[in-house]
Order: structure tokens, then sequence, then C-alpha cells
């Protein structure tokens, strides 16, 4: 037992008071002489030791009394099994991701959770509120009442160890209690690795009753018809026995297609033909999972021709106009002394076809043209220099090639998941005809092979950058060392290479993936170019590059949707939006690498442990009823006692 105020005590020395009093109350008697009789004798004796008695009675209930009220000012407890820890600072993690959307017993599990934390934090109860975007330092309930009901799903992910970095940072001369609501989706034992167990972590993971989901993945143009677009829309499910599920294509917010889609796999993939014209709106289905991921949005630019040259002599160079039709592309061929350097920051593909030397002016240029946005392709000549070669390459990518080999080879492996092969191929052939190669270089890359040779070696390799690509030949592919020009992959090789992928096809991105985007617009020196929404705009970073402009986005917008790019009053281009898809499987949960932390059900629980544990028991108040008891004993004693 502890006394809060212990010289209090000292006062104990008072009960000598009672005592000293109660013997100055005791006389001594005098003899005095009666007429003998009996009877007055035996009556002078009861009366003299019932006295005695009620004397004594009252002396030990005026020293309990009197005990009793020093020790209640003392105000004696007993400390609290946890009381170094009562000075702690509180810091709530609130996971407000997508997964969050998910339905428990009581409802959307974010919902809930706000929910909980409005009811049961005591209003005394000062912390810090940390969410996936927000940070509310130094509060209560009342003051962030307004912030939990507004909480809205954030876009980005639940990253625990960046949220614990900031509550290291955030200094204070106190130790740390940390309450983590999350459903655990996607949760790592990386990601709890670096917490410190002496924080006193407590997890309340909220569990989903409904974990089926599907999700639309992605959209793209499968094939190109002269009308038409027949566009494909790949979608996931996760979980056990799904409904049909309907789905929609808008275009403009105008329906214009739908379908019903039974899910006998877990990847579905479903067509639509749409005119060959710009689009600009979304795909969207209806399930009972989450609702972020039922919608993506997408646009297709009007078709523009593709600016495709190529330096190198002209007789190497004529299968590339069979490929490259004037119905799609502008197509030149330039020979190394005739090339017109000007041109080049209008091109959208460059192909240096067999090239003995790189001249120094020419890589210089093309460095630059690849950092704006430009496609490259390499093929080398029998007769390149090595190191100017390598030289070159070595600003694009760690490709680095080596001696020429005069062996025969054939070409037998093609990487069907490249995206230069992406919806060129209904079904992963292995048997067709081999093209060759009488003679090639050896290379070595860290980069995935497009095609490869009978013996694993590479033939053709790319760089794939977030706005352009660099794809590198380790062959001559004239007719004297090859006939890849009459094998069926040339056309689809050289047709998606020559692509300029942001201007052709779907444009899906994705927000916070920080890509850059470069829009064709001439704009003056103080010209600023603004992304508007139906609901918000935004101004992005941009850096004007001859006659592009190059827009970096970083984490906006906040909001999924399509978007419009605007110099000024003027619209420039179409631009949609959408989330990433990286919550969407509920399955992921991973209660395990919590197990060694607190768990609790619900935030009232946590909070009334908290208070079990660190509180002190407080005991005065029975020492004031006592001392009141003994009072009342007193005045009985006094009373009835004769």
């Amino acid at each position: 037992m502890h006394f809060k105020h212990p010289e209090i005590l000292y006062f104990l020395f008072l009960l000598i008071v009672p005592i000293l009093v109660h013997l100055f109350q005791l006389r001594r008697f005098k003899t005095s002489y009666f007429t003998n009789v009996r009877f007055l004798k035996e009556l002078s004796i009861q009366t003299r030791k019932s006295s005695k008695i009620k004397k004594r009675l009252l002396l030990a209930t005026r020293l309990l009394l009197l005990t009793c009220i020093i020790l209640a000012f003392a105000q004696p407890f007993f400390e609290a099994k946890d009381s170094k820890n009562a000075t702690n600072e509180m810091y709530i993690i609130l996971d407000n991701s997508f997964s969050m959307q998910a339905k428990g017993k009581k409802g959307e599990l974010l919902k809930r959770a706000v929910q909980e934390l409005l009811e049961n934090t005591p209003e005394t109860t000062q912390f810090s509120l940390l969410t996936n975007t927000e940070n509310y330092w130094n509060t209560d309930i009342k003051s962030s009442k307004s912030a939990l009901q507004n909480l809205k799903y954030s876009a980005t992910p639940f990253e625990l160890p960046s949220i614990m970095a900031k509550i290291k940072a955030h200094k204070s001369a106190y130790k740390k209690d940390i309450v983590i609501i999350t459903d655990a989706i996607g949760l790592a034992e990386k990601d709890v690795a670096s917490i410190d167990t002496e924080e006193k972590p407590y997890f309340i993971i909220p569990s989903a009753e409904q974990k089926n989901n599907i999700a639309i993945d992605s959209v793209y143009i499968n094939q190109t018809l002269e009308n038409f677009y027949e566009i494909s829309v790949n979608l996931s499910a996760y979980g056990e026995d799904f409904k049909p599920v309907s789905m929609a294509l808008y275009n403009q917010n105008k329906l214009i297609a739908k379908t019903i889609i039974n899910f006998d796999a877990k990847k579905k993939k479903v067509d639509f033909t749409i005119p060959k014209e710009a689009f600009h709106g979304y795909v969207t289905i209806e399930d009972n999972g989450l609702t972020y991921d039922n919608k993506l949005y997408f646009s297709i630019s009007k078709n523009k021709k593709t600016n495709v040259i190529s330096i190198g002599e002209p007789e190497k160079s004529n299968f590339l106009s069979r490929i490259y039709t004037s119905s799609e592309f502008n197509y030149n061929n330039y020979s190394i002394s005739n090339l017109d350097y000007n041109s080049l920051d209008k091109q959208n593909t460059i192909i240096l076809n067999e090239l003995i030397e790189v001249p120094q002016a020419l890589q210089t240029t093309l460095k630059a043209f690849v950092a704006k946005g430009g496609n490259l392709v390499v093929i080398p000549s029998e007769k390149s220099s090595i190191s100017n070669l390598n030289s070159f390459l070595g600003n694009f990518g760690k490709i680095q090639f080596s001696t020429l080999e005069s062996k025969s080879k054939l070409i037998t492996k093609i990487n069907f998941d490249h995206p230069l092969f992406s919806g060129v191929f209904e079904n992963k052939i292995t048997n067709f005809q081999y093209p060759k190669t009488n003679s090639s270089f050896a290379v070595s890359s860290p980069y995935p092979a497009v095609l490869s040779y009978e013996d694993q070696s590479v033939f053709v390799i790319a760089i794939q950058n977030p706005v352009s690509g660099i794809t590198v030949f380790s062959a001559p592919i004239n007719a004297a060392n090859s006939n890849f020009q009459q094998s069926p992959l040339i056309v689809p090789l050289f047709y998606k290479m020559g692509q300029n992928n942001q201007k052709t096809g779907v444009n899906a991105l994705t927000i916070g993936n920080n890509q850059p985007y470069f829009v064709d617009v001439l704009l003056t020196k103080d010209a600023i170019l603004e992304v508007k929404g139906t609901e918000d705009s935004f101004i992005p970073i941009q850096q004007i590059l001859n006659n592009k402009v190059k827009l970096t986005f970083n984490d906006f917008p906040e909001t999924a949707g399509n978007y419009s790019v605007f110099d000024k009053k003027e619209w420039v281009e179409n631009l949609s939006f959408n989330y990433k898809r990286s919550e969407s499987d509920l399955s992921q949960v991973n209660t395990n690498v919590v197990s060694d932390f607190k768990t609790a059900d619900t935030i009232s629980t946590i909070f009334n442990t908290l208070q079990t544990e660190r509180t002190d028991s407080q005991i005065w108040k029975w020492f004031v009823i006592f001392a009141l008891l003994f009072l009342a004993l007193e005045m009985a004693i006094i009373k009835f006692v004769k």
C-alpha cells in the first residue's frame, strides 16, 4: 500500500491525546463507611465494573476513528499493475484503404471502426490519429469528430512501415501506445518487423463476412479493324461460387453495350466491338464485393498516324515500308548522310537499321528523343563497332554486345507475356516455321528476351520504361544474313515497336504510379496545362519539350474518372485515371504476422484494459466510511452502554 500524502501520517502521534484523556479520567475512589448493608456493596461493585468497560470501548472507538481520519487524509492506494506507463501518449492508426469497404457483421469495416471510435473514446483522452493520407496530431475525440465522420476511402494503399516512421519521427518525451486498426489485407511480416514491442502496439483486425469480389483489371484493344475496334476487358474473380454479373460499357456517359458474365474460371475476358473513333468513358460491373474496382475508366484518342523513320541504307529498309503502311503511319527512310536532325523530334519511333557506327551527335539527339517518350529500335550491322554500340546503348540500360558469332541458329522461343506481343496471339503456339540467322552477336542483359534462339541466347530484347521503349536485335536481319523478313513474326513485332503506346490504344493511367505523360501541344513559355474532371481539377507538374509537354501527376487526381487536358479554355486531349487494383483479393489476410503483438476485438476493450492496468486503486474512501462507522459506534456506546 502507498500513500499520496505520507507526511500526514505524522499526525498519528495525536493518538496519544485520547489515551491521556482516558488516563486523567481514572480517579481514585475514597472509602466511605455505610451501614453494613450487603445489597449496597454489591451495587457499588457492579457500577464500577460497567464504567470501566464503557470507557475502554469509547477509548478504542475514538482511537480507531482518529486513525481512519488521518489515513483517509493521507490518501492510501494500491499501485496499478502498469503504472509506469500511465503517462504514455496514444496514437491511433486507422486503415482507410479500399479493402476496408468490405462488409462485416455490422456494415462496412471502415465505417464501423469510425463509429466505435466516436462512441467509445473517452472525451478526456488525448491521442494522435493517422490514416493512409492524413495526420491529426495531439487531438481528442471532440476535435477529430468531423474529420472521422468525413473520412473517405483512400487510393493510397495501407503502408504500415511509413506510418510507423512518421510516429517515430514525432519526437516526444513520453512512451507511446499505438492502436492499429486494419483488415490486414496484404500485411506482410516485413511490415511489422520494424515495430518495437516496447511501444505497446495493439492490433484490431476486423473481419469481412463477404470474401467474394470481382475486379476489372484492364482494358486494351485486342484487334483493329477497318471501321471498328475490338476491345477486351480482363476481369479477376476472388472467392468461390459466383453468381452471374452484368457488365456495361459507357461512352460519354451513354450506354453503348451490355452483357452478362458467368464466371466458370478465376480469370475472364470479355470482348466488345466499338466504332473506330475517339472514346471517353468506362466499363462497369455490379457485384456484392468491393465497389472501388467495379469501374475502369479509359480513353481512346482519335486515330492519328504514327511517325516512323528508319536510318540506314534504303535497300536494306524496303521491308519496313510494307509494314508501316500509309493508312496508319507516316514512314520515311534516311541514310546517315542525308539525315535531317531537326525532323527527329517530330517522330514517334526511330529505327537504326544496320549502322556501322552511331555518330556522337546522333547519340546525343537519340538520348534526348527517348527521354521525351520516343521509341527506339536498334538493328546492328555485321560490321558494327562493338565499343561504339555498347557506348551508345549504355545511355539506356545494361545491354552489352560482345563477339560476333558466325553460326547459324534458329529462333524458336517467343515470350508471349511480353508487352510487344500482348493481344497478338490467341493461343501460345510452339510449333511454327522457325526463322534463322547466319551470324549474331552475343548479348548480355538483365532484361527479359522478346525472342530467343534455340540455345536460349537472345535474339530480340527490350527495355521498357513508363514512356518509351528501346528494342535491340542481336543480329542483322537483311536477306543475306536471315530469313526473318519472311517470318510471320516480323509484322506484329515491328508494328508494336512502331506504335506510340500513349497515342494509340487504350489510355488508362493508374493514380499514384507517377508515370509521365507526353502531350503533343505547342505552348508559349508562360502557358500552363490544366487537367479537369467532372468534380475536380488540378495543375500537374509540367515541362515544355519543343513540340511536347511532359506531365507528371504524382498522387493526383484523388478520384478516379475521365479527365481532359486544357490549355486555358481550349481542349487538348482526354485522359482517364483509375485506382490501383492491389487490394481486390480479400483472402490476403495474414493474421499470423501479428501473433507477437496484443490484439483486441474493439477499441473499447483496449481503453478499458489500459484504464484497469494503469489506474491506481484508491482506498481512502474506505477509511472515511470506517471513520463514520466508528463515530456511529461511539455514539451508540455513549447512549446505550451504562
